[in-house]
């Protein structure tokens, strides 16, 4: 038996207009993609923070005109919002956005909470990286030593303490929950952390959680983390009205 090698296959080339048709067609799409992420990427933005109240409708015409793009992202990006779960599509209404309503965002706390108690278990038994916690928890003293009077960029700032300290689990599958369900509540930490009392209340709960956890205290550490938890919670329905008027004052 000959064995035929890659050489001896014979080697075929495309018709120039051919190709060329062919890389047109690829590039475009590429273009679209990359259009249609751009356009995602905003509006989603915008549905996080609350820029649009509930059921508010999108219109592939307005969207067009906004971006000055084709339909095609437009579709493409809309499509990617729903699978996302911040905009439903409805015969006849087309796309509308999706809020959640006081009962979703308590059910999402509820899964944070135990999504960041496994965190806590898990560095309690396995341990931390030394100079990653040191530097951590050393960021969060000098902020509880040295209080702003604006508070404007700790909600963001809480986020990450969080998703670091997930991170830190080896755990992807855990940081891309917990992360979704950060973006869904960013509202209620905008919200939350607007005074220096509040933030000096948060720094002493991260440091806690951050101490107990070295310490290999699992009881205490779950305890400061509800703590740091619930006291958010709390906020929900205040964060929710000041939204809802914010958005809809907007779109007036």
């Amino acid at each position: 038996m000959v064995r035929r090698t890659l050489a001896d296959e014979p080697i075929f080339y495309l018709p120039l207009d051919l190709y060329t048709k062919l890389y047109t067609i690829i590039s475009m799409k590429q273009k679209t993609s990359a259009l249609s992420a751009e356009v995602f990427a905003a509006l989603k933005e915008r549905i996080i923070h609350w820029e649009y109240p509930p059921a508010h409708r999108f219109t592939e015409e307005e969207l067009c005109d906004e971006f000055g793009v084709s339909r095609s992202p437009v579709r493409e990006a809309l499509q990617m919002l729903v699978e996302n779960s911040l905009v439903t599509k409805e015969a006849y209404r087309g796309y509308t956005v999706r809020q959640p309503d006081l009962e979703e965002i308590h059910d999402l706390y509820n899964v944070r909470l135990a999504l960041e108690f496994f965190v806590v278990e898990w560095l309690t038994l396995h341990g931390m990286p030394e100079i990653d916690w040191k530097q951590l928890r050393d960021a969060w003293q000098n902020i509880l030593d040295h209080l702003p009077q604006s508070t404007a960029d700790f909600a963001a700032s809480d986020e990450a303490f969080h998703e670091e300290m997930a991170a830190w689990t080896g755990n992807q599958a855990l940081v891309h929950y917990l992360r979704n369900i950060d973006e869904r509540l960013h509202f209620v930490r905008t919200t939350d952390i607007t005074t220096p009392e509040r933030l000096s209340a948060t720094c002493e709960q991260h440091l806690k959680i951050l101490d107990y956890i070295q310490a290999g205290d699992l009881g205490q550490a779950r305890e400061a983390m509800r703590e740091n938890i619930e006291n958010g919670r709390k906020n929900v329905e205040v964060a929710v009205r000041e939204v809802l008027v914010r958005s809809y004052q907007k779109g007036k």
